[in-house]
C-alpha cells in the first residue's frame, strides 16, 4: 500500500535534506486576504519550499458591507491553515526561524483591556462611514493631510470609520482600549504582541509617512489619543516567540520568533519582483492595485489620485487602488452566465472586437477610490439594448477597469516613468484576454509575475531581510511568465472609450454632488 502512494513521488531537495540528518532554515509566511488564507514555507533565500504551501479558499467578507463579522472567525481561518501546514508530514523537518504575516491593509477593529475585540472587523470597502468622510473634508486641509498621511479622506480609511463608529456604535467605543488592523490582532492573539508594523501604520490614513509616526495635526482635533493606538515596531523583526498553547498546537514553531505584520499591497509588489522605480507593479484579485515601491522618501508632490504608504522604514509605496476586479468579474459571470465554463466564456471575450459593444461602465460597484475618491460614486452599465448579450457586458466591465488603471498610470507616470508593468493576481491569472485589453488600453507592454502568490512571498523576504538574513531585496531574481504586447491598432478604440467613460464619470459626480 505504501509503494502505491509514494509511486511516481519525488522528493524536494529541502526534503532529502531533511531525511539526511539535517533541518532546513525556514521562514513560515502566512498571508491573509479577502478571499482567504495561504501558509507557505521559505529558505533564508527567499526560495518557496516544494510542496510546503497550503490555501484555504474561503471569503473572509460580506458582500454587502465588505467586513470580517467576526474577529474570532477570521482569526480561526488562519490557524486552521497553520494547521493545515503542519499536517504535511515531510515538513515537520523544517527549523522555523521567522513567523512574516501579510494582511489586507486598512482594516480596523476595536479591542478591550484583555485584547478581546469589542468591535467587528470593518473592512476597506465598508462604505457607512460617507457622512464622516464629508465631515472631515469641512474641518481640515484635505491637501495638506494628504501631503502628510498619503492619504485622501475616505471611507477605506481610519479617522472616517472612527467618527463613524463614535455616532454609529457608542457602547463599541467606551469598551474599546485600543484599536488595531485584523494583522495586530492575529499577531496579539498568537504571541501578545500589539505593535503596528510602520507597513500597517501605513495604511490607516493616521500616519506621518514622513516622521513615521501617528500624526498628532491630525489626532489631536480629532479627540483620538495615541494611546488608544498600537505603538510602531521601527525595524519589522521578529521579537516574540508564540504563546505556550499554540507552541504546543505546533511545536514545529517553538523556536520561531513572530514578525509584526505588512500590508498585503507591499507584500504583493515585493513579491512581485518589484522592488525599484524601474517596475510597476499591477494586481487584480478581488480588488485591484498599480503600485511602484522604492528607496526614499515620499514625493514631494503627490497627485491627488493617488496615495503614499510605506512597506517597511526605508521603502516608500505610491499607487492608486480600485475596489472593484477580479470580484466584479466573477459577480457578472455568476449573474449572467452562470452554465458557462471559464474557458468558454474566455474564448468567447477573445472573439469580441474592442469597445465594440456600445456600451459604457461605470464599475464602482463597490464604491470609488483612484483615481476620484468619491464617496457618492456607484456602479452603472450605459447603453445596453434588446440585442445587448451578456458576454458584451463581461468584456464591457474588464475593459473599464482596465480604463481606470490606465488612468492610474497616468498618475504614476511622473514618478515611474517608462517602468516595465509586471501584473499579477489570480483574475489576471486565469484570463489571458483580460491582460491583453490591458496591454492593449495601456499601449504598453506587460508581463506576468511567475509566482502565484505574491504577496506570501514579499511577506518572507521581508522578514528574511530586516532578520538579516539577506541582504537586500533589491536585486532579487523572480521568474516571470508569457508578455504581452499591446496592439497600437486596438490602443487608439480604447482611448475613445476610455474618454467616453470619463465625461460620463465627471457629469455624474457633479449631478451627485449638487444633488
Amino acid at each position: 500500500m505504501l509503494d502505491e502512494v509514494l509511486e511516481g513521488f519525488e522528493p524536494s531537495p529541502e526534503l532529502v535534506s531533511v531525511m539526511a540528518g539535517s533541518k532546513t532554515a525556514a521562514v513560515l509566511a502566512v498571508d491573509i486576504g479577502s478571499s482567504g488564507v495561504r501558509a507557505s514555507l521559505f529558505d533564508e533565500r527567499g526560495g518557496e519550499i516544494d510542496g510546503a504551501s497550503v490555501r484555504i479558499q474561503r471569503t473572509l467578507t460580506e458582500i454587502d458591507d465588505l467586513t470580517v463579522t467576526d474577529a474570532e472567525a477570521g482569526f480561526e481561518l488562519v490557524t486552521q491553515a497553520i494547521d493545515a501546514l503542519f499536517d504535511r508530514p515531510h515538513q515537520t523537518g523544517a527549523e522555523i526561524h521567522l513567523i512574516a504575516i501579510s494582511c489586507f491593509w486598512h482594516s480596523l477593529l476595536g479591542v478591550d483591556a484583555q485584547g478581546l475585540a469589542t468591535t467587528p472587523v470593518f473592512g476597506w470597502a465598508d462604505t457607512r462611514a460617507a457622512t464622516s468622510v464629508k465631515e472631515l473634508r469641512d474641518r481640515f486641509d484635505e491637501k495638506a493631510v494628504h501631503a502628510r498621511t498619503g492619504c485622501r479622506f475616505h471611507t477605506s480609511y481610519w479617522p472616517a470609520k472612527l467618527l463613524w463608529l463614535r455616532s454609529a456604535h457608542p457602547q463599541a467605543v467606551a469598551a474599546t482600549s485600543r484599536w488595531l488592523s485584523f494583522g495586530e490582532y492575529v499577531v496579539q492573539r498568537l504571541s501578545g504582541e500589539t505593535a503596528a508594523s510602520i507597513s500597517m501604520a501605513s495604511g490607516t490614513g493616521l500616519f506621518n509617512q514622513r516622521l513615521l509616526e501617528w500624526d498628532r495635526e491630525l489626532l489631536e482635533p480629532l479627540g483620538i489619543s495615541d494611546k488608544s493606538l498600537p505603538e510602531i515596531s521601527s525595524t519589522g523583526q521578529g521579537s516574540r516567540h508564540l504563546k505556550a498553547e499554540y507552541s504546543a498546537r505546533w511545536p514545529g514553531l517553538n523556536e520561531a520568533r513572530i514578525c509584526p505584520s505588512i500590508g498585503d499591497g507591499a507584500a504583493n509588489t515585493i513579491g512581485s519582483g518589484c522592488t525599484t522605480r524601474e517596475q510597476a507593479a499591477l494586481m487584480i484579485g478581488t480588488s485591484g492595485a498599480m503600485r511602484v515601491v522604492y528607496e526614499g522618501e515620499p514625493p514631494a508632490e503627490l497627485p491627488a489620485a493617488l496615495w503614499c504608504y510605506r512597506a517597511d522604514s526605508k521603502r516608500v509605496i505610491v499607487g492608486g487602488a480600485l475596489s472593484d476586479g477580479g470580484g466584479l468579474h466573477r459577480w457578472i459571470k455568476e449573474l449572467l452566465l452562470p452554465n458557462d465554463n471559464s474557458e468558454s466564456i474566455e474564448a468567447a471575450l477573445e472573439l469580441l472586437e474592442p469597445d465594440a459593444h456600445g456600451l459604457t461602465v461605470l464599475p464602482f460597484w463597490a464604491g470609488e477610490r483612484s483615481t476620484g475618491w468619491s464617496t457618492e460614486a456607484h456602479g452603472a452599465i450605459l447603453g445596453i439594448t434588446l440585442r445587448t448579450q451578456p458576454i458584451e457586458i463581461l468584456r464591457a466591465v474588464i475593459e473599464a477597469i482596465a480604463y481606470r488603471f490606465a488612468l492610474i498610470a497616468k498618475a504614476l507616470e511622473h514618478l515611474a516613468p517608462g517602468a516595465t508593468i509586471i501584473a499579477s493576481g489570480t483574475a489576471l491569472r486565469s484570463s489571458p484576454v483580460w491582460t491583453q485589453i490591458i496591454a492593449d488600453v495601456f499601449g504598453r507592454s506587460v508581463t506576468l509575475s511567475e509566482p502565484s502568490e505574491a504577496s506570501v512571498r514579499g511577506a518572507a523576504l521581508l522578514a528574511l531581510e530586516a532578520a538579516g538574513k539577506i541582504q537586500s531585496i533589491a536585486g532579487l531574481p523572480v521568474r516571470v511568465g508569457r508578455t504581452f504586447e499591446p496592439n497600437m491598432s486596438r490602443h487608439l478604440k480604447y482611448q475613445e472609450g476610455l474618454k467616453r467613460q470619463q465625461v460620463i464619470y465627471e457629469s455624474v459626480i457633479e449631478s451627485l454632488k449638487l444633488s
